[in-house]
């Protein structure tokens, strides 16, 4: 019976943090300690660093040397 209980509690948990994982998250990263170790964290993985920096840099920049 309490392993019931534990697991009914561990499910409605989870499925709450799913329901409200952007409202989470926003509030997470509106502390900027935690938002830059985020961005260090998320810049350390390989995947999601060869999407993001390409992007950045493939636009054309207001100076030029010619």
């Amino acid at each position: 019976m309490r392993y019931i209980i534990i697991f009914a509690t561990a499910i409605t948990a989870v499925s709450m943090l799913y329901k409200w994982r952007y409202r989470l998250m926003n509030a997470v990263l509106a502390i900027s300690f935690l938002r830059r170790i985020a961005i260090s964290l998320s810049m350390n993985m390989p995947a999601i660093r060869a999407k993001i920096l390409p992007s950045l840099f493939n636009g054309e920049s207001s100076h030029t040397s010619s």
